[in-house]
């Protein structure tokens, strides 16, 4: 009976050591705190990062002066091994979406000053006298729009440079008022006018804030069309702020545009990061990005090449450089703003239309209003591809760059006083 109890005891003793063996041990907090940080989402590491300029480099000297990919063979089975992962795309098309959500709730721009208003009326006369006087006199004076007015007016449309979907919006909308006795005369027809040109602007939010630090903004468009003085006249703005401003000088294959940056840079006193005349700009870009987080840059402004945009392989080295941006910065650039002269009329829609299947362009700048009859064209061009407008260009001072008013730009484009006191 003895012998039974001791090997019925020693049988427990051997059970409770093997389930005490298969029980797991729970991390303390700190090896689980670790362990999060360790396997946290989006970290790049540093080797990665450090290896960069390098693949660019050998990119750029293996095809000459149209720079392939920044993604070797073999990064490229590591990002195919990684196909559960959010593509780059995907990322920038929600970034732009939660910017357009931050700009509609954004509260109104603060009234514009009587000294400002004049400047803007007199930065738009020629375009106000171009389709907008000829609009104005179409219906001076009329009690009663008759067909032929209408007629009249559809002429006028379709060759003030606005584009065809634009002018058959404002026709069919001024029809559709006379059709119904909404407009019983030739004021309430211009009247009806203002106030659709006001809707198509309306969604436009001037300027950019320097909210993230740093806010990266690309800035991109065909040679010619102001690039690099809208740059450096940003640039200006954002000093005077007290911000601290770096420049990317991405145009290497223009001398010029090198110079012209290192030009403002010294005038504004802020530091331009430039590389060797033809240098991959992807590099520099990257390398600009780079010192600027070094440097605890407020905001970084690069400059790009601005070749024809008809040139396919070109728009494809601007994606690229769109991409390198995000890997040197973590995360999409913050603004791409296209910059285009309105002194070109309807090929400036067409220039937004490609730029845009290169890289996903936040917002635009339109230059030269002050010399054509063509500014109008900014009707066409935000109610084509329904981008904002944040700044325009009506002079060559650094504040005839101003940041975009919906309402006081109609109000001075539409202005009838001039009209009406030559009409006296």
């Amino acid at each position: 009976m003895e012998w039974v109890i001791i090997i019925a005891v020693v049988a427990l003793i051997g059970l409770l050591v093997l389930r005490k063996s298969k029980t797991p041990q729970l991390p303390s907090v700190d090896e689980q705190t670790s362990a999060v940080a360790e396997e946290r989402p989006g970290s790049i590491p540093e080797t990665a990062v450090a290896s960069l300029p390098e693949v660019l480099k050998q990119d750029s000297k293996d095809q000459g002066d149209a720079p392939a990919d920044d993604v070797s063979d073999k990064e490229e089975q590591t990002e195919a091994s990684a196909s559960d992962e959010p593509s780059s795309d995907a990322i920038s098309s929600s970034e732009i979406e939660f910017a357009a959500e931050e700009q509609a709730a954004a509260p109104p721009p603060a009234p514009v000053s009587d000294k400002d208003m004049e400047a803007l009326r007199s930065g738009l006369k020629t375009t106000r006298k171009g389709f907008i006087g000829r609009i104005a006199s179409l219906f001076r004076g009329k009690a009663k729009i008759s067909p032929e007015t209408i007629d009249e007016l559809e002429e006028v449309l379709i060759t003030a440079d606005i584009g065809v979907k634009t002018a058959t919006r404002l026709l069919d909308q001024a029809r559709e008022r006379v059709s119904q006795g909404d407009a019983a005369g030739g004021d309430a027809v211009y009247e009806g006018l203002r106030q659709d040109a006001a809707e198509i602007l309306g969604k436009s939010t001037g300027g950019i804030e320097a909210d993230k630090q740093p806010t990266l903004v690309l800035v991109i468009g065909v040679n010619g069309t102001g690039k690099t003085t809208t740059i450096g006249k940003l640039a200006s703005r954002y000093a005077s702020a007290g911000k601290n401003v770096v420049l990317g000088a991405g145009d290497t294959y223009r001398a010029a545009a090198v110079l012209q940056l290192e030009k403002w840079g010294a005038r504004v006193g802020c530091e331009v990061i430039k590389g060797k005349e033809g240098a991959d700009p992807s590099s520099v870009i990257f390398d600009t990005v780079k010192q600027g987080i070094e440097a605890k840059a407020d905001i970084i402004l690069c400059d790009t090449a601005g070749r024809l945009h008809t040139k396919a392989p070109l728009m494809e080295e601007l994606a690229k450089l769109g991409r390198t941006a995000e890997k040197a910065l973590g995360r999409p650039a913050d603004h791409i703003l296209l910059v285009l002269d309105a002194t070109t009329g309807q090929n400036a829609i067409q220039q937004a239309a490609l730029f845009r299947e290169a890289l996903p362009v936040t917002g635009l700048v339109l230059t030269k209003l002050d010399g054509t009859a063509k500014g109008g064209v900014i009707l066409g061009i935000v109610d084509e591809h329904n981008l904002p407008v944040h700044y325009i260009g009506i002079g060559e001072k650094v504040e005839d760059l101003r940041t975009f008013d919906a309402q006081s730009f109609v109000a001075a484009l539409f202005d009838r006083s001039e009209d009406e006191a030559e009409a006296s």
